[in-house]
């Protein structure tokens, strides 16, 4: 019988260290600060790194979520000195020095921002995955000049997309707010 060839294994390119590969990895990190609901936070990342990853990865709150990754959903929404911006279109680095405000940082279980207890009221949220981006715009708007109708109301918040349908629910929930806010005449 005749003997088979067994191949020797091969090392390739990807198994074996590369210091210079590593190297340039250490090396292309950039340093910045963000202030993220009151603390000021140094990071070093990737530059690449956006600023929903950022949050989620390594300061580790997860309250907003990955929706679409394309700035399509909102699910990712959070505040950028004070507007409403997609995180997931954000380089974490481009903020450096900015304040960031995430759903974690808009009000307690003990002492709910206006908005969080009326979607609790008016049942603005069905399975719950969108409604930290629904919550971090609707807080956003409700300072932003928009006019008094639903119709208003469902333009300005239509970057927020809601699979569950519970779009009526959360408009109901925003004007309850915007009707109890003082003017600011």
């Amino acid at each position: 019988m005749p003997q088979r060839h067994t191949p020797q294994s091969k090392t390739t390119h990807a198994d074996t260290p590369n210091k210079t590969r590593r190297a340039k990895a250490d090396d292309s990190t950039v340093t910045f600060t963000i202030t993220v609901n009151g603390r000021a936070q140094t990071l070093s990342l990737d530059p690449r790194t956006t600023l929903l990853d950022a949050l989620r990865e390594h300061l580790h709150l997860t309250g907003t979520k990955k929706g679409c990754d394309h700035g399509q959903c909102g699910a990712c929404t959070v505040h950028v000195n004070g507007r409403r911006v997609n995180s997931c279109l954000c380089f974490a680095a481009a903020c450096d020095g900015d304040t960031v405000t995430t759903i974690e940082g808009i009000g307690e279980v003990e002492a709910l921002h206006p908005l969080q207890a009326a979607f609790v009221e008016c049942d603005g949220y069905q399975c719950g995955y969108c409604t930290a981006g629904q919550l971090m715009s609707a807080v956003a708007l409700v300072d932003e000049p928009i006019g008094p109708s639903d119709d208003d109301v469902r333009e300005a918040m239509s970057g927020n997309l809601c699979r569950c349908g519970a779009y009526q629910n959360i408009v109901g929930a925003i004007q309850a707010v915007r009707a109890n806010k003082p003017s600011s005449k």
